[in-house]
């Protein structure tokens, strides 16, 4: 963990994002006390792939009218 304080920084803040990008965490201090934990991002969900996606709607219902029709019916009927 890399702790530095505000004026430093803002001085580095590209190379303390290119830490927390490489794993590392950042703590920033203002006058001595820890005010910000700077943490790398949670990787995002990877997309299904295009034959995946494929089975999923093949494997879904068909609709018997558009889906806009239903849409509105649903909100007038209040649900």
């Amino acid at each position: 963990m890399v702790t530095v304080n505000l004026a430093q920084a803002k001085a580095h803040l590209s190379e303390l994002l290119d830490k927390v990008e490489a794993g590392e965490e950042v703590v920033i201090t203002r006058r001595g006390r820890a005010v910000a934990h700077i943490l790398p991002t949670t990787p995002t969900k990877k997309p299904l792939r295009l034959k995946e996606l494929a089975e999923f709607r093949a494997a879904m219902p068909s609709l018997r009218r558009p889906s806009a029709e239903l849409l509105r019916e649903l909100r007038d009927e209040g649900l």
